[in-house]
């Protein structure tokens, strides 16, 4: 087996009652949750207990999946797996960068909330959408939005799809050129055009707040959606706040993965989003998903038998 790469979950994978059973069956994902907690009340009741519409707010949905992702990525740790790599798809590059050290988990957190309050603000003030462009490659739907003045391509999750981001009424338009094109335009549940120039006043507070982070060189790479680059200290704090309004770019980030060695992804979190990519990205690789214990159970028989 080569490296093995930590992946977490980004907004979107949440639900009800994540991480719950971490919590309750790990003495440090337990610490960790306890620890987050004290910084921002109420964050346990909105991942335990917390209703599906309350957890689709911005403003607590990314402090939640910041919460679960990193706690699970401990877990994952504690039990003795040795990771050599690390990336985060949008949100969830934060918490990765906490993981791997590059900033602390107080800082790390606090940075997250900040987050998710300008890019909710952001979104209130300049409102958009999102669609998943299917079945057409990535340099066609790249093409087509540039026929169009407030569509943009913001995702580039795998070859087989491509999310865009935009004004409401163009992209009604803008789906019924990928139909007319073979393709197929699939609307998000999403709050904003995130990853777009949507985002460029969140970007900018971003860029003033993370002047006051330390960030250090990490204890293992983590892999920037910007540049599908390992972040660097010099590089850390403008990557980390123009990730909101430029566009994540997951095919290119699994791809130089594999080429620097990483051959088995782990997914932290929520869901199975990112696993399911990575599968269309690179067949050949090993890929698993982690957000409950019997997933990490399951996860361990499988690299002892490797």
């Amino acid at each position: 087996m080569g490296k093995i790469a930590l992946l977490f979950a980004g907004q979107g994978s949440q639900y009800p009652g994540m991480g719950k059973d971490f919590y309750e069956n790990s003495p440090q994902v337990k610490a960790v949750f306890e620890q987050l907690e004290a910084l921002r009340p109420g964050t346990m009741e909105q991942c335990f207990n917390g209703t599906k519409e309350a957890l689709s707010i911005t403003m607590n949905t990314q402090p939640c999946m910041f919460a679960v992702d990193y706690a699970i990525a401990k877990a994952v740790q504690e039990r003795g797996i040795s990771v050599d790599a690390a990336a985060g798809f949008s949100l969830g590059e934060i918490p990765a960068l906490a993981f791997a050290e590059v900033i602390s988990l107080s800082q790390a957190f606090e940075l997250v909330c900040h987050r998710a309050a300008v890019m909710n603000d952001a979104a209130e003030k300049y409102p958009g959408g999102m669609q998943a462009i299917l079945k057409l490659p990535a340099d066609k739907i790249t093409a087509l939005a540039e026929t169009f003045s407030d569509v943009f391509p913001v995702n580039y999750n795998s070859p087989e799809q491509t999310a865009v981001a935009g004004a409401p009424e163009q992209l009604k338009s803008f789906a019924e050129a990928v139909k007319a094109e073979g393709g197929r335009a699939v609307p998000l549940a999403v709050s904003g055009a995130f990853h777009s120039p949507y985002m460029n006043a969140a970007a900018e507070s971003l860029a003033d707040y993370v002047q006051n982070i330390d960030m250090q060189q990490g204890v293992c790479p983590v892999y920037a959606n910007r540049t599908a680059q390992p972040y660097t200290v010099d590089t850390a704090k403008e990557l980390v706040s123009s990730q909101v309004n430029h566009p994540v770019q997951w095919v290119k980030t699994i791809e130089q993965m594999m080429a620097d060695g990483a051959d088995c992804f782990i997914e932290v979190g929520p869901g199975k989003t990112l696993s399911g990519l990575v599968k269309k990205i690179a067949a050949e690789a090993q890929v698993y998903k982690v957000e409950n214990t019997a997933d990490l159970d399951a996860l361990l028989q499988s690299l002892n038998k490797a």
